[in-house]
């Protein structure tokens, strides 16, 4: 291993003073950086040298460079050296040593100390494969990606006991690259927090900034939540999206992870009623990067385990592609209970797959192959006996197998009327006239009045043909009847 790697993995820990001194020499002194030794660009920092008493100066040499970088005279009690950097930047990168001067000459330098800036280049990603929750004695993938193609990458775990690891990373297509490390088995008693930087191996102290923290989750037993949305599985690009998590276990807090991505952040458990938890998860504006398969997690604050996933629920980003498909009902939008019905979804442009939503359901949308017929794509959705339940308004949408959770914009809200109770007797089958049934003009006022009148008409004619004469005995035979 090398210097500079073994000074890469402690980091912002001090180098201590030599125990055994060499006869007519002075101990070297000891360096170290606060706040620490890995600074975000334009932060302020100070290295201190600390020496022995009676020092009447202090020096500080960066490699790489013939002048002393400063001197400075010692702090009270004249044993100690800082040495400031206003705003880190990363030509003050680098490896740095440090001396003192005392009356019998100069010390040994110190130990070398690497100072880091970060922030330069745009943070990497690091996701775990298959997914950041294990169970426990498992072992899970960590990758780290960056889209400006840096060739390694610091993995650090932030958690005690901390650790880092400089990775080689792969070349990808479009200039992009990675690294691949393993991690495990895994164990419910320690939290697993890794963070993960990106640079170039010609400028080993110029690193990235920080990617966003990646939380490793262990799975436990326990009874699993439920996960849903109060917005239905399909939100709009831009809209507002909240997840949530339930409970009949009294959990004190939740974690909702999204598959093939990071843990996302927890949330504290709270309890609308005895016996029962919950948690929101509120993700904000819709973006493309929201689509996709998530669950969540119960937790016990006294305990690092975590229960059984929830059942996995689709967010689908509706808006992301620019067609918009048409819908339409086979044989009308008002049926009688007991009928066949079809909704058919169309659209003009090439898509392999349409969705059928229902407004206000919980439940996935239906998804259908599309079929090419007469110049478009279409899908035929079967309703095959309808009842009540099939009360309501209905969208589809267009979708690519590539991008399964993406999909078109909304078709033109479709409602659909079932007349007559659920499973009870259906009115006679409807000829091809009957389709002028599902026109509102049909029951205007107008209309019911005629109707009504011609009901009296008929009523008055009724109750004369009952009291006419029917011939000989016919009173008789109406009074026995």
């Amino acid at each position: 291993m090398t210097p500079s790697l073994t000074a890469l993995l402690c980091l912002g820990l001090r180098v201590g003073l030599r125990t055994h001194v060499q006869a007519g020499t002075l101990p070297k002194p000891t360096i170290w950086a606060e706040p620490g030794s890995v600074i975000p660009w334009g932060s302020s920092m100070t290295i201190c040298c600390q020496g022995t008493l009676g020092a009447r100066e202090f020096r500080l040499d960066k490699e790489g460079s013939s002048a002393p970088r400063d001197r400075q005279p010692p702090l009270e009690p004249r044993d100690k050296g800082k040495f400031s950097i206003p705003h880190m930047t990363p030509p003050d990168a680098g490896r740095y040593h440090c001396y003192y001067l005392s009356p019998t000459g100069w010390s040994e330098r110190s130990d070398p100390l690497a100072l880091v800036v970060t922030g330069v280049h745009s943070k990497p990603t690091l996701s775990a494969l298959p997914s950041p929750v294990v169970t426990s004695g498992g072992n899970v993938t960590l990758h780290c990606g960056s889209r400006q193609g840096l060739d390694k990458f610091i993995l650090t775990k932030e958690r005690e006991p901390k650790s880092s690891c400089t990775l080689d990373a792969q070349r990808r297509p479009y200039g992009q690259t990675q690294a691949l490390h393993p991690v495990g088995p895994m164990t419910p008693s320690h939290r697993w927090t890794f963070r993960c930087h990106g640079f170039n191996r010609d400028t080993p102290h110029v690193w990235s900034a920080p990617s966003d923290p990646l939380e490793l989750l262990v799975r436990g037993v326990s009874g699993k939540p439920s996960l849903l949305t109060p917005q239905g599985p399909v939100v709009a690009s831009g809209q507002s999206l909240t997840l949530q998590g339930h409970s009949d276990v009294g959990y004190d807090r939740f974690a909702l992870t999204q598959e093939g991505g990071q843990a996302l952040p927890q949330r504290p458990g709270r309890q609308p009623q005895a016996g029962l938890s919950q948690a929101d998860f509120p993700l904000g504006p819709v973006t493309s990067t929201h689509g996709g398969r998530y669950r969540c997690y119960g937790g016990h604050n006294l305990s690092s385990e975590w229960s059984a996933p929830s059942d996995p629920l689709d967010v689908l980003v509706a808006g992301w592609f620019p067609d918009t498909p048409s819908l339409s009902v086979q044989p009308g939008p008002v049926v009688a209970s007991g009928e066949n019905v079809t909704l058919l979804c169309q659209s003009g442009s090439t898509k392999e797959t349409f969705l059928l939503s229902k407004e206000g359901s919980a439940r996935p949308p239906l998804r259908l192959r599309s079929k090419y017929r007469d110049g478009h794509f279409q899908a035929e959705f079967s309703m095959s006996p309808v009842t009540s339940a099939h009360n309501g308004t209905y969208r589809c949408y267009s979708s690519l197998s590539s991008y399964p959770y993406l999909l078109s914009q909304a078709s033109a809200p479709l409602e659909l009327v079932v007349s007559g109770p659920a499973g009870g007797p259906s009115p006679p089958p409807a000829g091809p006239s009957s389709t002028t049934a599902s026109h509102p003009e049909d029951y205007t006022v107008e209309n019911l009045i005629r109707m009504g009148v011609a009901g009296l008409i008929l009523l008055g004619l009724g109750i004369l043909l009952f009291q006419a004469p029917h011939g000989h005995g016919g009173t008789q035979d109406a009074a026995r009847s």
